[in-house]
């Protein structure tokens, strides 16, 4: 497994294009799986079921992501970790819960209790006496390599989220680690995301 921090912000279209070859290098056994940390710049993506109403406002680039799942925004603050990797015995249900557990637990790690919410996806968290969306995660599969990833928030500007529904889901609000109180810097936080990567993925 190649890990790679980027930083410097990640462009949305280099990105694409940078998953796509490193997945068909996987398929074809000429490039490893790959774990990448990075930014991007402020952004709106879409995946295959967003609604166009869900875009509110276009005050940032919108991006087609070809993933599974609905509106999203990225941008300074926000760790987005794109990991590519044979996904063994072919189980994609249970690589999501991985993928969710691995939210968890580094929340987990700075005090903050994730949990998972039947039929709303991305990790969720107590603020304010409120259900707020802290993390979210997309994937697509080709050929039974997974790409895409996950994306927590640490510090963003939370009034960028308000350009769009978040993932198709107006009735809960969406939060970070700085919102909950907790400082931390970039590298901690990845030292501890690719700690519990390991852990969950068993990755040498």
């Amino acid at each position: 497994m190649e890990i790679i921090i980027s930083k410097e912000h990640v462009g949305y279209p280099y990105a694409l294009e940078f998953m796509d070859e490193r997945v068909a290098g996987i398929i074809d056994n000429t490039k490893k799986e790959c774990l990448w940390l990075l930014e991007h710049p402020a952004l709106y993506t879409y995946g295959t079921s967003a609604k166009q109403a869900d875009l509110l406002e276009n005050k940032f680039p919108v991006y087609e992501a070809r993933r599974g799942g609905e509106f999203t925004y990225h941008g300074p603050g926000q760790r987005v970790a794109y990991l590519m990797m044979k996904l063994e015995p072919k189980d994609i249900r249970k690589y999501v819960w991985n993928l969710e557990e691995w939210i968890i637990q580094i929340l987990a790690h700075f005090g903050v209790n994730g949990e998972r919410r039947e039929g709303r996806i991305g990790i969720w968290v107590i603020d304010g006496g409120q259900e707020k969306k802290i993390a979210a995660l997309g994937i697509r599969v080709r050929k039974w390599v997974a790409y895409h990833g996950i994306a927590i928030n640490i510090a963003p500007d939370l009034e960028h989220f308000k350009g769009i529904v978040p993932c198709g889901i107006s009735q809960y609000g969406v939060t970070s680690l700085q919102n909950l109180g907790i400082e931390v810097n970039q590298a901690e936080f990845d030292e501890v995301l690719i700690r519990e990567f390991n852990k969950i993925f068993n990755a040498p």
